[in-house]
C-alpha cells in the first residue's frame, strides 16, 4: 500500500469491545480522595495490553478516559492513569512474552506511579483538588490492584490452554498484515 500501513480492522473492533467494557464497568467506581477509582479500567488496560499491544492499549485508556468524562463516571484523573497503566502493560508484554505478570505488573506500576505522579498538576492546578505530590498513589494503586490481578488470572488461564496464542493470531491475520 505505498509504504503506508493499513488499518487492522480485527484490532481496531477488538479495541472498540474493550471500551465498551471499560466504560460499562465503569458504573462499578468508588471515590477515594480527588480520584474516582474504577477496578475495572486496570483489567481493561492490562487485556488491551497483551492481545492488542501498547499503542491499542494506550487508545483504549484514551477512549475509556474520555467517554467516562463525557458520562460523568470519571474525572480528568482518568486520562494519565488509564493511559500510563495500559501503555506499560502493553509495552511490558510485547518486551518479555508470555510473562503476563509483567503486564499486569506494568499496569500497577504505570497507573499507580506514573499515572499518579503526571495526575498530581491536573488535580491540583485544573481541578482545584488539594493534594501531596504522592497522595494520588496509594488511591491509583487500589483501584488498579483488583483489576490487574483479575485481568493477569484470566490471561494466564488464556496463555495457558493455548487460546491466547490463537487469538493473537487472528488479530494479525492469517496474510501477515498486522497492525
Amino acid at each position: 500500500m505505498n509504504g503506508v500501513k493499513s488499518i487492522n480492522l480485527k484490532k481496531l473492533c477488538t479495541a472498540a469491545m474493550l471500551v465498551a467494557v471499560g466504560v460499562a464497568a465503569s458504573a462499578v467506581n468508588f471515590p477515594i480522595g480527588a480520584s474516582r477509582c474504577c477496578p475495572a479500567q486496570a483489567f481493561v488496560n492490562v487485556v488491551s495490553g497483551v492481545l492488542l499491544g501498547p499503542w491499542y492499549a494506550a487508545g483504549v485508556g484514551f477512549c475509556c478516559a474520555l467517554i467516562r468524562n463525557l458520562l460523568g463516571t470519571g474525572t480528568l484523573l482518568a486520562f494519565p492513569g488509564s493511559i500510563f497503566g495500559a501503555l506499560l502493560a502493553g509495552l511490558l508484554y510485547k518486551k518479555v512474552k508470555p510473562l503476563t505478570v509483567l503486564a499486569a505488573l506494568g499496569e500497577l506500576f504505570g497507573t499507580s506511579i506514573l499515572g499518579a505522579l503526571t495526575a498530581y498538576p491536573i488535580a491540583k492546578f485544573v481541578m482545584g483538588k488539594q493534594a501531596a505530590v504522592f497522595g494520588l498513589v496509594l488511591p491509583f494503586f487500589i483501584s488498579s490492584l483488583g483489576g490487574a490481578v483479575i485481568a493477569f488470572v484470566l490471561m494466564a488461564a488464556l496463555e495457558k490452554s493455548g487460546v491466547l496464542r490463537r487469538f493473537a493470531a487472528t488479530l494479525e491475520g492469517a496474510d501477515g498484515r498486522g497492525a
